[in-house]
């Protein structure tokens, strides 16, 4: 088992304590016991769930924040050279701790599942999460995302199983050594960290390299740059390889995923048996998930049956098609998907839902934020290509997260090619406008998807009450 703090984490203080990642690892020290504190840019409901697990969390970045007691200082990749708070703990000399390495060590002596892929890293950790909790196992967690049922991102549990969303955006998962890894596809992505195809298979090399001698590799058999990189690590020796999906090799074979509404049946081959188990949220990709959080908690021991009845519980995240509410007959759902192959999985699970559905599916409209100026660059055109399966686009300016504007970098990158695909798009530059404009085009049996890993979240409640009114 785990020490219950890690070695000189016993007083840590976070700079961005607000984030996905950053607030799960405090979370769970401040479960563990140490007297954590932080800073993060604005009031957040997750800065008062710090606090209501004791934790000291300021708001604004100044350099007195950090007690000059602090045992370390952890940061993410976001963070900034020149945080008042960094340069304090040059001065104080307290360590720097980047936030994968506090992770990494939170999961010291414990049975880790470590959850990569370009896609699904959130939800899969989830199911994970919920279903060993649900079967009594108790596990740790820590996801980049909050579950709807427990409503939290991360949780320290008295089991000998931690779950943990592996990054590779900035490498950062290569500090990991599970003794199961998930790898749920792979694909070009974070442009300003990788320049190529060959860099992030290099990564993901690294991160399968680092799984316990005698561990397991679950990794996808459809996805080609997943099957690119099983062939770059089958002579690992001391490698179990389990490969699932729809693929007639596939070790765990997807037989059959049956859409039924904002849920699907999923039946799988395992072991020369059909099993067929609920996920509780719509989309073929979503299934995929499902099967390769049983293969990984099959690869710990636990029995198919028990743990396919447990995927069952699993009740969504927050922001993974995530029902926002209805008004006057439309339904607003809200949804993180940011990377064309992504956004492309998310409309057709709800072309799919509206299809399976008792009532005659309405149209699909949807709101989309581009997130970062790189990806914007890199991946516009497959973005708006993306957009031609809604009925209707709404475009938002480009969400700049921690990127400083790109010359000639804009929206018109992802309408231009929507248009060219076909797609009926209008572009918004003043956010605060769009609950009107979606109000004009909604009629009672359409969906609504709003889209987007930045802000594009918080205008669910506005459209609702527009349409409301």
């Amino acid at each position: 088992m785990a020490s219950a703090i890690p070695t000189a984490m016993e007083r840590p203080h976070f700079i961005g304590i607000g984030g996905a990642g950053m607030s799960g690892i405090a979370k769970i020290l401040a479960q563990r016991g140490a007297q954590v504190a932080g800073s993060d840019a604005k009031e957040s409901a997750t800065a008062e769930a710090l606090r209501s697990l004791g934790a000291t969390v300021h708001i604004g970045h100044a350099a007195e924040h950090l007690a000059a007691d602090a045992t370390c200082v952890v940061v993410s990749s976001a963070i900034r050279a020149d945080n008042p708070e960094l340069a304090r703990a040059a001065e104080l000399s307290v360590p720097v701790v980047h936030r994968s390495d506090a992770l990494a060590s939170l999961m010291g002596g414990l049975r880790a599942i470590a959850v990569a892929g370009t896609h699904g890293k959130t939800t899969t950790t989830s199911m994970l999460a919920v279903a060993l909790t649900e079967l009594g196992l108790d596990p740790s967690y820590a996801i980049g995302g909050d579950l709807e049922g427990p409503g939290t991102n991360a949780r320290h549990g008295e089991g000998d199983i931690f779950v943990a969303e592996a990054d590779e955006s900035d490498r950062s998962f290569q500090k990991y050594d599970p003794e199961v890894a998930i790898v749920l596809n792979v694909e070009l992505d974070h442009h300003a960290n990788y320049a190529s195809m060959d860099e992030i298979y290099d990564s993901f090399e690294t991160f399968v390299g680092k799984v316990r001698p005698g561990g397991t590799l679950v990794i996808a058999a459809d996805q080609p740059g997943a099957v690119e990189l099983t062939k770059r690590v089958r002579d690992l020796s001391s490698l179990n390889v389990v490969t699932y999906g729809e693929s007639e090799t596939a070790d765990v074979r997807v037989h059959k995923v049956t859409p039924r509404g904002l849920t699907s049946e999923v039946t799988v081959l395992l072991n020369g048996k059909f099993l067929t188990f609920t996920v509780s949220v719509p989309g073929r990709h979503y299934a995929h998930n499902a099967v390769a959080a049983l293969a990984a908690g099959v690869a710990l021991g636990i029995p198919a049956h028990n743990l396919a009845s447990a995927l069952g519980k699993y009740t969504g995240v927050k922001r993974r098609l995530q029902l926002k509410g209805e008004a006057k007959g439309v339904q607003v759902i809200d949804s993180y998907a940011h990377h064309p192959t992504e956004m492309t999985a998310d409309l057709e699970a709800m072309r799919g839902a509206a299809s399976a559905a008792d009532s005659p599916a309405g149209r699909l409209l949807v709101v989309f934020q581009p997130h970062l100026f790189s990806r914007t660059q890199e991946l516009g055109k497959e973005m708006g290509e993306a957009l031609a399966l809604a009925d209707l686009s709404v475009v938002l300016d480009i969400y700049p997260a921690r990127e400083d504007p790109v010359p000639g970098v804009t929206s018109a990158l992802i309408i231009d090619a929507a248009k060219a695909a076909g797609a009926t798009v209008t572009a918004v530059h003043d956010k605060s406008t769009v609950p009107d404009v979606v109000a004009g085009m909604a009629a009672p049996g359409d969906l609504v998807l709003t889209m987007g890993a930045g802000d594009v979240t918080d205008l669910g409640p506005a459209i609702l009450a527009r349409l409301s009114n």
